[in-house]
């Protein structure tokens, strides 16, 4: 008896392997003849295989995408797709260690301020005329004594900084709801008409420049029209500055005479009624040739404590109205700003309550000009001058520090770059001659590669008495250094 064996593979549409295994048996010859097709038989005379199996030396064509004749591009297995191309909408972020250092003994706070992992997704889905966009932090703080995510105050392992829907209704209205960043105004980390939140604590402890913005939970509508524009921020629950109150930062209290630490951290009464605790600013906006001419208002609370509650001793954010302009556009080769606003605090419209921060005049004028190539010089001259200030001093309790009338600060800001914009070499300083206090921020960033950057900065604070605003922080005086990865 003779054995003759063929094997072949067939690749199938969906790339799985499938093997097929024939075999043929003949018998002696003085057998009887089998069934036509089963006895051994000449190799010209064998049945014909199916078309892919032998039976034809022309290969039939597999389907579109898998090698056909008619393919027009090449086919790239779904592997070789990058993951984040591949998702349905666009996701980014970054992954970032940072530590720091107090450069002096603080008994109030621990020596490290800073210890933190943190990472960044921001994904984003994009339609003709809606967008949606969700933007989280994922934080390990070796510092922090807080570890529950609080979305107020950003403490925690989970920081949620946008998750808002956005959308164009016509030409003329756009329309944002949900947690967003907002900011306007002139000011280069000066603020007057821009009463968003701010994350001081972030700012002062080391954390990028970006975290100084603390989210809103607000609706904004934005109006267009041939003469000028209109945006409107309603804010139904009162959204408040991450301010300082001794947990990260320490301070000099003038109420108690001695410095607040973690230990001993300020109590508040904060509005929080959702719709009877709200804000509303508003904006109006046009150009006139390469000016930029802004107006704005304000209706809420001073976003952080400017009172103290006699009955409970708790620090309190008093009523407070904003009205302001501002105007911006070029100026011999640079950038020049003004800005002006009135802050009426409402519950102490004549300046006798001791126990409530006085209304304001502030002003703010500003010039940037890049004055050799890639360096850019900042300067700015910002006054706050205190309403009222002869019915504040005559009703102060005795003892208790009294603040100027006029408060002046000069800012100047230097950044360069060096080595193919690869360096950037910066310093931004607060200087309050008033006061005889200051504030520096040196910071030397390098960028590796597109997603690599190393960074080393310091917070520097330099005061001649413990109550004015930058020599209370003296003590808090820290060094530090991050590393980011972003994608």
């Amino acid at each position: 008896m003779s054995t003759l064996s063929r094997t072949s593979w067939l690749a199938l549409a969906t790339a799985l392997p499938a093997s097929l295994l024939f075999s043929h048996a003949a018998v002696a010859q003085d057998e009887p003849a089998l069934p036509a097709g089963l006895g051994e038989v000449a190799e010209d005379d064998e049945p014909a295989l199916p078309a892919g199996l032998g039976g034809s030396d022309e290969e039939p064509a597999l389907p579109a995408g898998l090698g056909g004749e008619n393919d027009d591009e090449p086919f790239v297995a779904e592997e070789d797709t990058p993951l984040l191309e591949s998702l349905p909408f666009d996701l980014a972020g970054f992954i970032e260690g940072r530590a720091g250092i107090r450069t002096q003994d603080d008994p109030n706070q621990d020596q490290a301020s800073l210890g933190e992992l943190r990472a960044q997704l921001e994904a984003e889905k994009a339609w003709d005329r809606v967008t949606t966009r969700v933007t989280f932090d994922l934080l390990y703080d070796e510092v922090s004594r807080e570890h529950r995510p609080k979305l107020e105050s950003g403490q925690g392992w989970f920081d949620l900084r946008e998750a808002f829907v956005s959308g164009r209704v016509d030409e003329y209205l756009d329309l944002k709801f949900g947690r967003q960043i907002l900011t306007w105004g002139t000011g280069d980390m000066v603020f007057i008409n821009d009463l968003f939140p701010k994350d001081y604590v972030s700012f002062f402890v080391g954390r990028d420049t970006s975290y100084l913005k603390a989210p809103s939970d607000a609706f904004k509508a934005s109006l267009f029209t041939d003469f000028v524009n209109l945006d409107v921020v309603y804010t139904p629950r009162f959204d408040a500055d991450r301010y300082i109150d001794g947990r990260r930062i320490s301070f000099f209290d003038p109420g108690t005479g001695g410095r607040i630490g973690w230990r001993d951290a300020i109590a508040v009464d904060r509005p929080d009624d959702p719709f009877d605790d709200d804000e509303v600013a508003l904006r109006l906006y046009r150009n006139v040739g390469a000016a930029e001419l802004r107006a704005y208002g304000y209706f809420g609370y001073w976003k952080s404590p400017a009172g103290v509650d006699p009955m409970t001793g708790k620090a309190i954010f008093p009523r407070l109205f904003v009205y302001g302009a501002s105007v911006r556009g070029p100026l011999a080769g640079g950038i020049a700003n003004v800005e002006v606003g009135y802050y009426d605090s409402r519950d102490d419209d004549d300046g006798k309550d001791p126990t409530v921060r006085n209304g304001e005049f502030r002003f703010l004028a500003g010039f940037e000009r890049e004055v050799m190539r890639d360096l850019t010089v900042g300067l700015q001259y910002y006054l706050e001058d205190r309403v009222d200030h002869t019915a504040y001093r005559r009703n102060l309790p005795g003892g208790t520090p009294r603040s100027d009338e006029y408060r002046h600060t000069l800012t100047v800001r230097f950044r360069q770059l060096l080595l193919r914009q690869n360096l950037e070499v910066g310093l931004f300083v607060f200087w309050t001659p008033s006061d005889e206090d200051a504030y520096l921020r040196p910071k030397v960033s390098y960028k590796l590669s597109d997603p690599l950057r190393l960074e080393v900065g310091a917070n520097v604070f330099v005061g001649a008495e413990r109550e004015t605003f930058w020599g209370q922080f003296e003590k808090n005086t820290n060094v530090y250094a991050a590393v980011r990865y972003g994608f």
